[in-house]
């Protein structure tokens, strides 16, 4: 199983991106996927989650600004970024729990660069 995302680059502050992450492999099932960030020099924080059932949960600075969506069909978890600040920039990565045969973990993707120029 592995993670690919991508949707990552350079953006004008104020401006709108939309990232994506695609699982794939000998899924059964996915749970939970996850988009975290890592903004240099800090640790990785939570940005937005969604649920197998589409509950979602946001992280408060993106908190109306970001949108969290899964293609379950696809294995593919998205997030759509609006109205992006300088703050938001850096590498953002994807998550997922992933049941597979024999298996039930969880998977990380590669990271996307996302920067914001003022």
């Amino acid at each position: 199983v592995q993670l690919q995302a991508c949707g990552g680059g350079l953006v004008q502050a104020g401006g709108s991106l939309k990232l994506s992450c695609a699982a794939s492999g000998s899924i059964l099932s996915v749970n939970t996927m996850s988009w975290y960030r890592q903004a240099p020099g800090k640790q990785r924080e939570l940005v937005a989650v969604i649920l197998a059932g589409g509950g979602t949960n946001y992280e408060d600075s993106v908190q109306g600004r970001f949108t969290i969506s899964r293609d379950t069909a696809k294995n593919t978890v998205y997030l759509q970024m609006n109205s992006l600040k300088p703050e938001d920039t850096a590498v953002y990565y994807c998550a997922a729990n992933i049941r597979s045969i024999g298996m039930t973990t969880n998977y990380w993707g590669q990271g996307t660069l996302v920067t914001v120029s003022s």
